[in-house]
């Protein structure tokens, strides 16, 4: 048992994962080689809820305490209504997925270039790189 909490919701993302919901979520940016699952409250209604990243191999199991209207969304794309004791297990699947990219691809360039890490406010205003 880690802890309960109060919260609008709860992401559960991969380090691929880390840059797209988590991220705006206030969630950390995990680098994607990192073997990880990370937990990110979404509005907890206490400031002691905060973003945790475990190894990927743990099970984690949410279980549903209070709530209305609850749903598991995965990825925006399926969602299952969850009642009060309803249980949610997580765990790294069996199989793995290689994901391509172009032979120069920079995960850390992407971002610079996407969170706009390093440029000053004057520069981002007027809109030069």
């Amino acid at each position: 048992f880690a802890y309960s909490m109060r919260a609008d919701g709860l992401i559960v993302a991969t380090p691929t994962g880390s840059t797209a919901y988590a991220l705006s979520a206030l969630g950390p940016i995990v680098d994607p080689a990192v073997p990880a699952i990370l937990l990110v409250p979404v509005a907890p209604h206490a400031l002691t809820n905060r973003p945790t990243v475990v190894r990927d191999s743990a099970v984690i199991e949410i279980a549903l305490l209070d709530g209305k209207d609850a749903s598991l969304r995965c990825d925006g794309q399926a969602n299952f209504p969850l009642a009060e004791g309803d249980r949610v297990v997580v765990r790294r699947a069996a199989h793995h997925v290689r994901l391509l990219h172009p032979k120069d691809h920079d995960h850390f360039a992407m971002l610079r270039r996407k969170l706009h890490w390093g440029e000053t406010p004057e520069r981002l205003r007027s809109g030069t790189q």
